[in-house]
């Protein structure tokens, strides 16, 4: 965690010493050259690219500025781990150049957009339950009612007849339940909330659906690596984060029932399962939730997570720069999301994707023409 923590650290530095947070839409280099991404020109300038938003994806973008950095030299990306709804709202005031989100911008969020946004799903991860129980040795096996009634606060003790029921081969402990939870606008609350509100009609009239929510119970972290943080340090936790910090931080997780009655635990496979019925019904927009999917092997929560871009940039520079870099993240980076237990993009949606980063425009001209 702390050399994902530190390498955006550096991103920031280094794009804040030279630019300074640059406009999505309307921000242009200072010298005025318009060097394109991957042109390798005698004196010529750097493209400096500042993104923001979704925890979720955030170890795996990291890696692919990293690689992508040292491919193409002429192009620096700063990506700050913020939260998705600060990502939409910096996206949307122009502060950044593109934006990070797990939850798709809803039509009054785009309407209120300066220009007209192209929603570019990257990969698909898995939000994993994690846990704290000292001397459960197990794995903890939790069904759609009783995760939504903990989360609810209605099932207040680890050793409770409904839970003891889902494990009966080792003895749940005798602690009260902490209910751990984001306290930003989050992207991976957003899949989260999907998910509980198709699996219990209760939440979804009492609490539903969002980035932020009015949590019946919990106490609340800033990012995955707040949650994960806080469920770490707290037996009788439990949490929700990105698979991958779950993994990063050597915490367990539990297995949940799908929609086929099966107890799954969250991996790349499993988001894949997930994502397989969904690719045939993605709207033009591509925004799409796959929570609670069809499949006996499919992860039930689990989402696509989307990078946001102006479809007319006003620098072509900067345009052209990110435009090629999804590109090859699309293309190029589906062993790097593989490693960190991200599933990538299936076929169908990376022709998709293709379409939509060919709509990328300057004047009304295709970047990647």
């Amino acid at each position: 965690m702390k050399r994902f923590l530190a390498a955006a650290a550096v991103f920031c530095f280094l794009a804040a010493a030279v630019t300074g947070c640059g406009g999505g839409q309307g921000g242009r280099q200072t010298d005025g050259q318009e060097t394109r991404a991957g042109q390798r020109q005698e004196g010529g300038k750097k493209v400096f690219l500042n993104g923001a938003g979704a925890s979720f994806p955030y170890p795996l973008y990291s890696r692919w500025i990293d690689a992508y950095g040292k491919i193409e030299k002429n192009v620096q990306i700063n990506y700050q781990s913020i939260g998705s709804g600060a990502g939409i709202r910096q996206f949307t005031e122009q502060v950044i150049d593109f934006g990070g989100t797990d939850a798709p911008m809803s039509d009054e969020q785009l309407a209120k957009a300066p220009g007209e946004v192209l929603h570019i799903p990257m990969v698909m991860g898995a939000v994993a339950l994690i846990y704290n129980l000292p001397g459960f040795s197990g794995k903890l096996k939790l069904s759609p009612d009783t995760l939504a009634d903990i989360y609810l606060g209605k099932i207040k003790k680890w050793n409770d007849p409904r839970l003891a029921a889902l494990n009966p081969r080792e003895k749940l402990p005798d602690l009260p339940i902490l209910v751990v939870r984001r306290n930003d606008g989050s992207g991976t609350t957003n899949i989260f909330t999907d998910y509980l509100c198709a699996v219990s009609p209760e939440w979804k009239t009492k609490v539903g659906q969002g980035t932020s929510v009015n949590w019946p119970v919990g106490t609340g972290g800033k990012g995955n690596e707040g949650v994960s943080q806080q469920v770490s340090a707290a037996p009788g936790a439990i949490g929700y984060v990105e698979l991958a910090y779950a993994l990063l931080n050597n915490l367990t997780y539990a297995e949940l029932q799908n929609s086929a009655g099966n107890y799954v635990a969250p991996s790349v496979e499993g988001t894949m399962a997930a994502a397989a019925g969904a690719a045939r019904r993605m709207p033009g927009d591509l925004r799409v939730s796959i929570v609670n999917a069809p499949g006996e092997k499919a992860y039930p929560i689990a989402g696509y997570t989307y990078i946001l871009v102006y479809k007319e940039q006003a620098d072509p520079a900067k345009g052209t720069a990110l435009a090629r870099f999804l590109w090859w993240a699309v293309h190029e980076g589906d062993q790097m999301a593989k490693e960190l237990h991200y599933a990538p993009l299936p076929e169908e949606v990376k022709k998709k994707v293709e379409e939509k980063l060919k709509a990328i425009t300057h004047q009304g001209k295709s970047l990647l023409s």
